[in-house]
């Protein structure tokens, strides 16, 4: 695997750690103040992630 490649693959699994921990604090009893930043951040770090699988795509079909 290149380390492209690994780097990519790298990101998008902290990307997902910290998606999650914003979705615990969704999932938390409602805090209107915490519950706006999670969610704003949450779908941050989505679009995030979504762009990293599709570098992650492009890696394999650029071989």
């Amino acid at each position: 695997m290149s380390e492209r490649l690994e780097t990519l693959k790298k990101a998008r699994e902290r990307m997902i750690e910290d998606r999650d921990m914003h979705a615990k604090v969704l999932a938390a009893p409602f805090d209107r103040d915490k519950a706006e930043r999670a969610r704003n951040k949450f779908i941050e770090i989505q679009v995030l992630i979504d762009a990293l699988d599709r570098a992650i795509g492009g890696e394999g079909q650029a071989r």
